[in-house]
C-alpha cells in the first residue's frame, strides 16, 4: 500500500501507509463524494493541514485521490483524518437552466464554473428537454440530470471521480473483472425483497397545458401486479415542452424500471482492490431465497477496510 500526503505549502510528501492503523474507502453510486478515512500515529516531521492532497494506491492501482477535510487528534497523538474526492466541491449551491443538453454537457458547464477537472464523460445519447434548478447543490443538479436520463432511456449512468477528474460512464460498461460467491470471497450476506421503497405498478405523468390552465395526464399500469400488490402509483409533473410521443415513451420506460419487486443484497467479503460503487459485479449465490443468483449486480455502495494486514469489504446491491 502507498498512502501519500502532500503538503501544498512546503511541497513535502510523506508515505504514511506504515503509520496508518486503519484505512477505509467508501463510494456510493449516488448522492455523496468518495470518502477516505484513516487513523495515523503522528511521527517524525509529518505536517499537513486541511486542503492538502492525499493519494492512496494498492499494488500500484490508484484507489483514491482527494483532499484532507477533517482532522481529529487525541492526547496520545493519534489523528483521525477524513478526505473527500472532487465530488465534495459540488456541494456548492447554484441555480441553472439547461435546455436540450446531455448530462455530459451539464457536467462540463458546472465543472467549468467551479474550476473542477473533468475526465471521460460518456455520451448518453439523450438530450434533456429542460432542467431548471434553483438554489440546489451542484451534485444534486447533476444527479437529477442522470436520473432523468435513466427514466427516459432505461440506461444507468454513473457519475463519479475516477482520480483524474469528474467522470460519467454507463454502468453496463463498468464491469468488475472478478466474481464473488459462496466459494469465492463471500463471508456473509443479508438478502431482502420488498415492494415498499422503489416499486410502482402505475405511472401517471402530468404535463401543464397553458391553453386550458390544467394538465394533460398520461398513465400506464400493470393490471396483474396491481391485483397482486394493490395500486402503487408514481405521479410526476413533466416539462410542458415534452410532446405526446415523448411523454408516453417516458411513462413506459418508467413503468419498466419501477414495476418490479426490489431485491437487494448486503454483502461482506474479502477485499478486491479498486472495486467501487457503480460497477457491475458477477455474483454466484445458489439458494439465495426465491432465486439462485448467478448474474451481474449493480453496486450501490462499497466500503473497503485495510487493517492489520487484511483487506475486507462490504457492499450493497440493488435490483438483482
Amino acid at each position: 500500500m502507498e498512502l501519500i500526503i502532500a503538503n501544498k505549502s512546503s511541497g513535502q510528501m510523506w508515505n504514511v501507509a506504515n503509520s496508518a492503523q486503519e484505512i477505509s474507502w467508501e463510494t456510493n453510486r449516488t448522492g455523496s463524494p468518495g470518502t477516505l478515512k484513516f487513523t495515523l500515529i503522528k511521527a517524525g516531521d509529518i505536517s499537513f493541514t486541511e486542503g492538502d492532497v492525499v493519494r492512496f494506491s494498492v499494488d500500484g492501482q490508484l484507489q483514491f485521490y482527494g483532499w484532507v477535510f477533517t482532522k481529529v487528534k487525541n492526547r496520545w497523538g493519534v489523528i483521525q483524518i477524513t478526505c473527500y474526492d472532487r465530488l465534495r466541491y459540488l456541494k456548492a449551491n447554484a441555480s441553472y437552466a439547461f435546455y436540450g443538453q446531455k448530462v455530459g454537457d451539464i457536467i462540463r458547464q458546472i465543472a467549468g464554473d467551479l474550476a473542477i477537472e473533468c475526465s471521460q464523460l460518456a455520451d448518453t445519447g439523450y438530450a434533456i428537454p429542460s432542467l431548471i434548478e434553483q438554489e440546489q447543490s451542484c451534485l444534486d443538479i447533476i444527479q437529477s440530470a442522470v436520473q432523468k436520463t435513466l427514466l427516459n432511456t432505461g440506461k444507468v449512468f454513473v457519475f463519479y471521480d475516477d482520480g483524474n477528474g469528474l467522470a460519467l460512464q454507463e454502468a453496463a460498461q463498468m464491469l468488475a473483472p472478478v466474481m464473488i460467491g459462496e466459494k469465492s470471497g463471500l463471508t456473509e450476506y443479508d438478502y431482502k425483497t420488498d415492494i415498499d421503497s422503489q416499486t410502482y405498478n402505475s405511472v401517471k405523468l402530468a404535463r401543464p397545458n397553458e391553453a386550458t390552465g390544467g394538465a394533460d395526464v398520461f398513465e400506464v399500469q400493470d393490471s396483474a401486479n396491481i391485483g397482486q400488490w394493490g395500486l402503487l402509483r408514481l405521479y410526476q409533473t413533466v416539462d410542458g415542452d415534452v410532446n405526446q410521443a415523448q411523454i408516453e415513451e417516458q411513462a413506459k420506460v418508467m413503468l419498466r424500471y419501477y414495476n418490479r419487486r426490489l431485491r437487494s443484497l448486503s454483502v461482506e467479503a474479502l477485499g478486491v482492490p479498486g472495486l467501487r460503487a457503480g460497477q457491475m459485479l458477477l455474483m454466484q449465490v445458489p439458494g439465495l431465497g426465491d432465486i439462485n443468483l448467478d448474474q451481474r449486480v449493480l453496486l450501490e455502495r462499497v466500503q473497503h477496510t485495510w487493517k492489520n494486514d487484511s483487506h475486507t469489504m462490504s457492499f450493497d446491491t440493488l435490483s438483482i
